[in-house]
């Protein structure tokens, strides 16, 4: 974390995504903030029944009216790209950074575009100059060594952050020294897989689109080849945010076939399996990187860069001061009476679950998160896995299977409340498994869509300076209590270091003693962010 006086509010770099043809890279490279900007505007359903119209400005305008950030764009200059400007630059700055104007018509050579490498490099070169040019402005008060930036990307964007941030060879320890978040959105971390000749082929060198290859990737990333890519190496995978798109329907690229070949469990482009990171955290920890879900297609006017899931998102990751993980740990399955008969008299039987998750904040009309078996974003883990037979066919919980339900980022300077707590709400739905019986399907009493556990649990965190951690939390049940999480949690602290308390942990019970039924406990870690 810096410490710098600035802080949360670095300088954003913005790297967009792919352009497959020479019109898309020229209508990318004619456009100042190459796409950001493009907002939307949608439906929403009133209270009234009337259909009201909702509007979204785009991230860089709400940036700059919500946050007071600035761009780089005066009297027709780039002042990062800019040789003899001797105009400012302020230190809360968005700058995007244009490397498809190398491929272009107008502003390069429109007969070859430069490689993935190319632009990591690229990346570096754009970090030191903005930094040495951020840091020469006596207005900032910021030393160089001081100076964070955070990465904003979108698809392939992510990949050349990535690259520049992984590979040695491809950038600087300084520049990488002074990214301090690093944001996704929609960015195929484990490639490219369509239904038929699944992962991108290197050979198909159409556009570029072999940079999606896994092969091809793993060396401008510096991995080892294999079916995984998605690791974050010499860089924290715990600040690295992935916003992962659910919503196939709505892109309509390639007169909707792109999405026909990604599938349904995707955003159109990239499936939901390859939107995610994992690595080693700060303190060499294996973590999988924070992530949401949200149903928003790739890009377009219903996609997932200029939507408001996204958008609070990302500035509560950066800018907010506690992050909250759910975890679900759960300690016995019953299965419905006709089933369990049937175990008993010794015939094999199977099972499998999905959880649905949907996190929304206190207040707002919008979802942080969310994942749902009927957009296929739903987690999903089977009776085995949960439960593990042993040598003599005992099953006890596997915790490493224990379902991570979400990672929520909270801004207490967003509190609708004087006393600065934050809540937050989550629905947590067990759907009825699929039970299979001596490999038949078994739907005696199967109503689809029905569940074995649903509610809305809520949480508020209350700051409070005598508490080792610096805040205290409630929790309580829509079903018994709505709108009041009146229950005191109970829990400890999480300390990073001895007498420095990280944050808080706490235990929610989940019980659905009926069969088919469930018992265990929400496992929640809040923790300082900031």
């Amino acid at each position: 974390m810096s410490s710098n006086s600035k802080h949360p509010y670095h300088p954003i770099i913005y790297v967009r995504g792919f352009a497959a043809t020479q019109g898309e890279i020229e209508d990318t490279v004619a456009d100042p903030y190459m796409g950001f900007n493009i907002g939307s505007t949608k439906a929403r359903v009133a209270w009234t029944g009337d259909v009201k119209r909702f509007y979204f400005e785009s991230p860089l305008v709400r940036l700059m009216s919500d946050h007071k950030y600035q761009d780089v764009f005066v009297e027709g200059d780039d002042l990062v790209a800019a040789e003899h400007s001797r105009l400012p630059i302020p230190y809360q700055c968005i700058v995007i950074y244009r490397y498809y104007d190398e491929a272009s018509q107008d502003f390069g050579d429109a007969s070859v575009t430069p490689p993935i490498e190319h632009f990591a490099r690229g990346l570096d070169r754009l970090i030191l100059r903005l930094r040495d040019k951020v840091c020469a402005n006596p207005d900032n008060g910021v030393a160089p060594d001081d100076f964070r930036v955070y990465l904003v990307a979108h698809s392939m964007g992510g990949l050349v952050c990535r690259a520049f941030l992984q590979n040695p060879q491809l950038g600087s320890a300084p520049a990488r020294q002074a990214v301090d978040k690093f944001f996704t959105y929609a960015t195929p971390h484990n490639g490219i897989d369509l239904r038929i000749v699944r992962n991108v082929p290197g050979w198909f060198s159409f556009g570029d689109v072999n940079n999606f290859n896994r092969k091809r990737m793993a060396d401008y990333l510096a991995l080892p080849e294999g079916p995984d890519v998605s690791r974050v190496v010499n860089f924290p995978a715990d600040r690295v945010f992935n916003l992962v798109g659910t919503n196939a329907r709505d892109y309509t690229a390639v007169r909707g076939l792109s999405a026909w070949a990604a599938g349904e469990a995707s955003d159109g482009l990239v499936r939901i399996d390859n939107a995610t990171t994992h690595g080693a955290d700060a303190d060499g920890n294996e973590v999988g990187s924070p992530r949401a879900f949200v149903n928003r297609s790739h890009s377009g006017y219903y996609g997932i860069v200029n939507s408001e899931e996204g958008y609070q998102n990302l500035t509560r990751f950066l800018f907010g001061g506690m992050r909250v993980d759910g975890h679900l740990d759960i300690d016995a399955i019953t299965l419905p009476a006709e089933v369990q008969k049937e175990f008993e008299a010794g015939h094999k039987v199977r099972a499998s679950y999905q959880f649905e998750i949907v996190v929304t904040l206190r207040g707002c009309q919008w979802e942080m998160t969310r994942r749902m078996a009927r957009e296929q974003s739903a987690i999903f883990r089977t009776y085995d896995a949960l439960f593990p037979a042993d040598a003599n066919g005992r099953r006890t919980p596997d915790r490493r299977q224990s379902p991570h339900l979400f990672s929520a980022f909270l801004d207490p300077d967003k509190s609708v409340k004087a006393s600065k707590s934050i809540s937050f709400g989550f629905d947590l739905k067990v759907l009825v498994p699929d039970y299979e019986v001596d490999g038949i399907a078994f739907l005696n009493r199967h109503y689809e869509g029905g569940f074995i556990y649903r509610d809305l649990i809520l949480v508020e965190a209350i700051p409070d300076k005598d508490a080792p951690s610096g805040w205290r939390a409630k929790y309580g049940f829509q079903s018994t209590n709505p709108g009041k999480p009146g229950i005191s949690a109970t829990g400890r602290d999480i300390n990073q270091a001895e007498n420095n308390p990280d944050g808080l942990r706490f235990e929610i019970p989940i019980e659905q003693s009926a069969q088919p039924g469930i018992q265990g406990r929400l496992r929640i870690e809040a923790r300082r962010w900031r």
